[in-house]
């Protein structure tokens, strides 16, 4: 009777990860690399991590809406890289005034998650396919627009999104990221659309039963994640200082790793949105801290692929 009542009050590692363990990663993280590498800590390094984080942070918010229902999005890294090279060739090649050419870039996003949403909801063609498709038709375009070449010669103004500072050190990625955040906690705790959003991952035939229209819930997910893919991808062309076809490769992985280490569950329904900002962080500082220790990107590859699968591994515990 003891051990029964012992074993009741002792925590599994799903619960504790859940509580406890994104923040413990974090730190733990941050001891090693400040162990291993003389210069981490250091505040020009600490800005570099912060704007790294940022294009992962804010496609993350995007990859969240779409796994708390239940999706996945695999075209984030190929939309990235159009984005780079529509805002850049409007910009350059077309002429069109900043503000304009980010609005267009931003609707182009949105409507290739559009149709993501349509494929995965109305033609019933499962996400992680349809999304895979996507990827390939993005990144097919991205080049056939540049001819798979770089495009150069966008303005100081452009730049200056992927590459300023506000008040002289906060990288402008980095503040963009963090109001996206807290503009996404509101819209997912808050809205009435968000909770919806939780609903329909939770269980979407009771869902739709109670009167949501499912179809619309999903599809409008798929569409926020692409804006915010297209999004990333424009900050990230400010920060090289041109639309770059071929980038973004490794980056869905990036931010599926993020969205899930911060507890979004891979079944949909469950997870919060401020674990993922901390999920961002974890593998902003893992890639600025395989950098500086010299490790190529062979082992960058097998590092992250270990670091999702004990995510994803987690985020069974979690649900048990």
């Amino acid at each position: 009777m003891n051990r029964i009542k012992l074993s009741k009050k002792m925590p599994t590692v799903g619960v504790f990860y859940q509580k406890y363990g994104i923040l413990f990663i974090l730190v733990l993280e941050i001891i090693f690399f400040a162990i291993a590498h003389e210069n981490f800590l250091t505040s020009t390094n600490l800005l570099s991590v912060g704007r790294q984080i940022s294009f992962i942070g804010i496609a993350s918010i995007g990859m969240t809406m779409v796994m708390i229902t239940g999706g996945i999005d695999i075209s984030v890294g190929s939309m990235l890289a159009l984005a780079g090279v529509v805002s850049a060739k409007l910009l350059v090649d077309g002429g069109v005034p900043l503000p304009l050419a980010i609005i267009l870039t931003l609707l182009v996003g949105t409507f290739f998650g559009l149709i993501n949403g349509v494929t995965s909801e109305i033609m019933h063609v499962p996400p992680l396919i349809s999304t895979l498709a996507m990827q390939t038709i993005l990144k097919g375009i991205a080049f056939l627009i540049t001819n798979a070449l770089p495009v150069k010669g966008v303005s100081d103004s452009f730049k200056y999104l992927g590459q300023g500072y506000l008040w002289g050190w906060i990288p402008v990625p980095f503040l963009t990221m963090l109001l996206l955040f807290v503009v996404g906690w509101w819209f997912l705790e808050k809205s009435y659309f968000g909770r919806r959003i939780y609903v329909v991952g939770g269980n979407k035939e009771a869902a739709r039963l109670s009167g949501i229209d499912t179809k619309k819930v999903i599809i409008s997910t798929y569409a926020l994640c692409g804006f915010f893919a297209a999004l990333a991808g424009i900050l990230m062309a400010g920060r090289l200082g041109s639309g770059q076809p071929s980038i973004g490769t490794n980056f869905p992985m990036d931010v599926l790793t993020a969205t899930v280490l911060g507890g979004i569950s891979v079944n949909g329904g469950k997870g919060s949105i401020v674990n993922v900002f901390f999920g961002a962080f974890i593998m902003g500082i893992l890639s600025n801290g395989m950098i500086m220790l010299g490790l190529n990107e062979y082992w960058q590859w097998l590092v992250k692929g270990f670091v999702l699968l004990f995510a994803v591994s987690m985020s069974n515990l979690k649900s048990k």
